[in-house]
């Protein structure tokens, strides 16, 4: 038997040990702590029964949690609001602050999101809400949002007012034509 043949043979004896192994010591710690929890549970109801309303009502309020700002939906007050009408009838309204220009607020289906800006090579505006999976690109032409969760654009094609403008034709100086070129 080869070197090699003998390495192969001992790494999947030890990977099949492993898998075999594996869930026996998790089994061992799973039936444990339900019965921790269970003691626990009972001790807490007997003396919540034993408790007059009056202790009860002394026991201090639970501490409020943390903000989150990707969850929590900003505030609006005082912000430049741009509206944006996307392909299929969607519409997207911006709220950004000129104090602030590493935020902006999103409202997409009733729902307002606080996306926070991240840095691009291209110069494009790219601003996400990583808890909700929402991404907003903004450049000179247009403006997407998409959805890194589900890997899908939700809308696209989004134009505010400056944008949907038609574009003006550009034209040549008298005397400046189409020259057709010469040879043929």
């Amino acid at each position: 038997m080869s070197l090699s043949k003998l390495a192969l043979a001992c790494s999947v004896a030890l990977g099949a040990m492993t898998l075999t192994l594996a869930p026996a010591s998790f089994a061992a710690t799973d039936t444990k702590a339900p019965a921790k929890v269970k003691t626990v549970k009972a001790k807490a109801t007997a003396k919540t029964k034993a408790k007059t309303p009056a202790k009860a009502a002394a026991k201090p309020a639970a501490m409020p949690a943390e903000p989150n700002e990707e969850a929590d939906e900003p505030d609006t007050t005082g912000s430049a609001t741009t509206e944006f009408h996307c392909e299929l009838g969607n519409k997207i309204t911006i709220y950004s602050n000129a104090t602030d220009d590493s935020h902006i607020a999103l409202r997409w289906q009733k729902r307002l999101h606080r996306l926070s800006r991240v840095g691009t090579t291209t110069g494009a505006n790219r601003f996400e809400n990583r808890l909700y999976g929402l991404i907003w690109i903004g450049i000179p032409a247009k403006g997407m949002l998409l959805d890194s969760k589900q890997n899908r654009q939700l809308a696209n094609e989004c134009k505010d007012a400056e944008q949907a403008k038609p574009a003006v034709a550009i034209e040549a100086p008298a005397g400046l034509g189409v020259v057709a070129p010469s040879g043929s």
